[in-house]
């Protein structure tokens, strides 16, 4: 299945260790957007992966091709200037795992959390926990080619 559903939340903090346990360090860029359309790269110490997203709000088209580090590595000069790092962490919760965000470098003390969902019914049936914070699915500002270029919105 090539289709995203998931929503998107900003804690008024970020949860304690005991609730994050370990993460995965990551760091995105961002080759073009165009409208709805993003080109992402992302690279992990699990390795790289290409993605396309299209589309805006709680369902997008998401297609992901695996890189090699050396196909990765020639693509991360062409992202300056459209740059995050964060540290991901998975944590259960009712109806799902919550991907846990915490950033580095420009967007350092930053956290969002994000849940992925089967349909929009399971997305719209979610109870959210309260630490979660405010729901921004479909604020554009929010989503991480945004964060990338224009930082935090006020």
């Amino acid at each position: 299945m090539n289709t995203e559903i998931e929503r998107k939340f900003v804690p008024v903090e970020a949860p304690g260790a005991d609730v994050l346990g370990v993460g995965q360090a990551m760091r995105q860029g961002y080759l073009a957007e165009e409208g709805d359309v993003v080109v992402r790269l992302r690279i992990t110490d699990a390795g790289a992966v290409l993605t396309v997203k299209a589309g805006h709000g709680l369902r997008r088209t998401e297609v992901e091709v695996p890189l090699q580090p050396d196909q990765a590595e020639a693509l991360w000069a062409h992202t300056e200037g459209r740059r995050i790092e964060k540290v991901r962490h998975k944590v259960p919760v009712e109806g799902g795992v919550a991907e846990v965000d915490l950033y580095g470098g420009a967007l350092a003390g930053l956290c969002t959390v994000e849940v992925e969902f089967d349909s929009e019914e399971a997305a719209g049936a979610f109870v959210v926990p309260e630490w979660f914070g405010r729901d921004v699915t479909g604020d554009g500002r929010w989503v991480n080619a945004a964060l990338a270029r224009h930082g935090v919105p006020a």
